[in-house]
Order: C-alpha cells, then sequence, then structure tokens
C-alpha cells in the first residue's frame, strides 16, 4: 500500500465519520434502525461484559491487596481498586470487549451487505446508506458502550469487594467506604468521557471496513479482522491521549 491510498482511504474514513455524526441532526430520522442497534450493542454486550468485569475486578483486589499487605497497608485496596477501575481498566477493558463483539459483527454485517449487493440495492433506490446503515450504529454504540462502562464498572468494584472481604477478610464497609470517597468529579469524568469517544470510534471503524470489504468471504474474513485490529489500537492510543488531555483540563497532576 503507498502513500497516496493510504491518504485516500483515511480522507474516505474521515468523511464517513463526518457523514454519519451530522446524519443524527437530519431527517429522516432512523428511529427503528437506531433502537434495534442499540439493543444489539446494548443489551446484547450486557452479559458478558459483566463477566468480564468481574474477573477483571477479581483479579486486580486480588492482586493489589497481596502486595499490600506486605507493606502493611492491606486496607487502602478499595481506594486503589476503584480508581484503577473507575479512571483506566474498566473503560478500556470494556471497549475493548465492546470491539471484539459488537464491532467485529458490524464490520461483518455491512460487509455481508456489500458483498451480497444489497448496498448497490439501496443505492438505486435513491437512500443515503451511510444515513439508513451507518449513523444508526454509529448513534447505537456511542450511547451504550458509556452505559455498559457504568455497569462494567460496577461489576468489577463487586469483584474487588469480594476478594477484598471475603479472601483478604477486610472489612466490607471499610471497601466500600473508600469506593464512595473516590467518588469525585475529576474521576467519574475521567472515567465516562472516554467511553463515549471509544463508542464512535470503535463504530465508525468497523462500519467503514464492513463497507470497504470487497473479494468475497476473504476479504469480509480480511475487513472484520482488521476492523477489531484498528479498533484495539485506537482505544489504546486514544486512551492515553485522552488521558493527558483529561488531566490537564481537570487540574490533576500526571
Amino acid at each position: 500500500m503507498n502513500l497516496r491510498t493510504l491518504l485516500a482511504q483515511a480522507q474516505d474514513f474521515y468523511a464517513l465519520s463526518a457523514r454519519s455524526l451530522l446524519g443524527i441532526f437530519h431527517r429522516p430520522f432512523r428511529v427503528r434502525e437506531t433502537v434495534e442497534q442499540m439493543d444489539y450493542a446494548g443489551s446484547g454486550s450486557v452479559l458478558i461484559v459483566i463477566l468480564v468485569s468481574l474477573f477483571i475486578g477479581m483479579a486486580l483486589s486480588l492482586q493489589i491487596s497481596t502486595e499490600l499487605a506486605a507493606l502493611g497497608l492491606k486496607m487502602y485496596t478499595g481506594k486503589i481498586v476503584g480508581i484503577a477501575i473507575i479512571r483506566e481498566i474498566g473503560p478500556v477493558a470494556i471497549a475493548l470487549t465492546f470491539a471484539g463483539r459488537v464491532g467485529s459483527g458490524m464490520a461483518s454485517e455491512l460487509g455481508s451487505m456489500v458483498l451480497g449487493h444489497q448496498v448497490d440495492m439501496l443505492r438505486v433506490f435513491g437512500m443515503d446508506v451511510v444515513k439508513k446503515l451507518v449513523t444508526p450504529r454509529v448513534l447505537s454504540a456511542t450511547l451504550m458502550l458509556p452505559v455498559l462502562t457504568v455497569i462494567g464498572d460496577g461489576a468489577a468494584l463487586f469483584g474487588g469487594y469480594y476478594i477484598a472481604a471475603f479472601v483478604s477478610h477486610q472489612s466490607g464497609s471499610f471497601y466500600w467506604g473508600q469506593i464512595a470517597e473516590i467518588m469525585n468529579f475529576n474521576n467519574i469524568v475521567s472515567g465516562l468521557a472516554k467511553p463515549f469517544l471509544f463508542g464512535f470510534l470503535i463504530a465508525t471503524i468497523s462500519c467503514y471496513m464492513g463497507l470497504a470489504a470487497r473479494g468475497g468471504a476473504r476479504g469480509l474474513r480480511q475487513a472484520t479482522t482488521t476492523a477489531v485490529v484498528l479498533s484495539i489500537i485506537m482505544i489504546i492510543v486514544t486512551d492515553f491521549l485522552l488521558t493527558q488531555i483529561l488531566f490537564l483540563l481537570l487540574g490533576m497532576q500526571a
């Protein structure tokens, strides 16, 4: 792939992202399609998000309490687990899970529609493909990922509580007291600002790769794989950049 091709693909991606975002504010509003996508992206992902987050919280609490016990600081397990989950691990882990389940589904579904000439048929009938297919998916992912992040954070904190109270034999009320203490404006904003951007990136990347699928089953496989890989890379890179920006805006010391 030469530089010219790469720049052309980047231009097409940014154009698709802008059109999908602008489509939210213009008629016709694809309410039914958006609700269907929200159901797929949101309620369809709740169980896996809870399971992943629960065991992440348990593993993190076990590791931290073990290390802090050697220093005589085991009582601070709740505070460290809470900050790590809410600010960083929760949003990133849930976004990666979301990319693997929802992003791959979006890419494969749109890719199948392209290869089956359903997208061409929509264009023949004069429909705006981005408005009908991409905007509902982008909107649903942007709205549902923050909700899933809140649910996942709760599950992770509960998993941390189980390890702290029943394995490390700490005070459960003290654990939740520390969690309540770190629930301040800065930590909540740091944890909830990221999923909106993550959801938007996952949906736009997945939709772009799905619509760009060519070459039969092999092309569909490549498009889906590329969508997930690019989403993972963008989540990690964006997380670092957004953390730096939030620290600066919120006056937090890095």
